[in-house]
């Protein structure tokens, strides 16, 4: 009887890292939309610097109530937090959100599943990591995937295209950083200050190239500004939460096996939803093969492989997208 309590317990933890995880499937499903719906309200460096404002205030408010606000700015690793904020978050939402803002939430959602593919290069290229036959395969259909949702025609007509697919190399380059530099960093300072030094260098980037005609009308903006710091505050930081909240419960491999390939299948409901957008019979093909693409890679050995501390966003992945 004195091991039952211990069993419940653990059962218990178990159904609220599944818990978690699928509120952070579903939470990272609502990014591409989301982006697109206030992308198309307002400019894309705005969208940008305003979202992660809040996703900062977020998680400073966080950080501060743990005491723990002043480890962001703690002498010989803030140079390297202020670089993951700025790949990992400025750069590559700006790049997401001019993407968005120049593509549908369906495409979007397509493009940043090939964060895989540069996780699989730089591991190669930067950390020595082998390459297997199983993550090559994994390669082979998910680009097989990208390249036939998207079609050749579209991908040259569409900048918003190339946005996306450079947006998850900043994420990728954010986690070498925080491979090489910064082992030991407790996961919830490393998002924290991503997402404050990431939304600074936004803020003074809008404030140093923006314009007034840039801003959204008083009336417009009123109105916006709910459906921002739900994109930066819950869409961001807290669904970056509830991964953290997951993989400390069912580990990192469970995880990543839930959330990732559900992702962009929800993603798809979420734009129908909100946007009304539906996907062709080419998309949905493509999107199988991109599917069975990321389950190869996240069922495949976890030795060595380059894992991304934070969703996205985008996201993403997605996080967060690992966003």
């Amino acid at each position: 009887m004195a091991g039952r309590p211990a069993a419940v317990s653990a059962a218990a933890q178990e159904r609220l890292g599944l818990l978690c995880a699928g509120l952070c499937a579903l939470n990272g499903a609502f990014v591409p939309a989301v982006a697109k719906l206030t992308t198309g309200r307002a400019d894309a460096l705005f969208v940008a610097a305003v979202s992660n404002l809040f996703a900062a205030a977020a998680a400073a408010s966080a950080l501060w109530l743990r005491g723990e606000l002043h480890a962001v700015m703690q002498r010989g690793r803030a140079w390297q937090l202020f670089a993951v904020g700025t790949l990992g978050t400025a750069v590559a939402h700006l790049l997401f959100y001019l993407g968005a803002s120049r593509t549908t939430a369906i495409v979007a959602t397509l493009c940043l599943q090939i964060e895989p593919a540069y996780a699989l290069l730089l591991a190669w290229v930067v950390l020595g990591h082998r390459l297997t036959g199983r993550r090559l395969l994994a390669t082979l259909l998910l680009l097989s995937g990208i390249g036939l949702a998207l079609g050749a025609s579209r991908l040259e007509a569409s900048g918003g295209a190339w946005f996306l697919l450079a947006t998850p190399i900043c994420w990728q380059l954010s986690h070498l950083i925080v491979l090489r530099r910064l082992g030991g960093v407790p996961p919830l300072v490393l998002t924290g200050a991503r997402y404050i030094y990431g939304g600074l260098v936004l803020a003074l980037l809008w404030l140093s190239v923006g314009t007034r005609a840039t801003l959204p009308g008083a009336s417009e903006l009123v109105t916006l500004l709910p459906l921002l710091a739900l994109q930066g505050a819950v869409l961001g930081y807290v669904g970056t939460l509830f991964w953290y909240q997951a993989i400390t419960r069912i580990d990192l491999a469970r995880t990543t096996a839930i959330v990732v390939p559900s992702i962009p299948v929800l993603s798809l409901a979420a734009s129908f939803l909100l946007l009304g957008e539906v996907a062709s019979a080419r998309q949905w093909l493509g999107l199988l093969l991109t599917a069975a693409g990321i389950a190869t890679f996240v069922t495949a050995p976890h030795e060595g492989q380059l894992a991304p501390p934070v969703q996205r966003s985008a996201l993403s992945v997605r996080r967060s997208p690992r966003i």
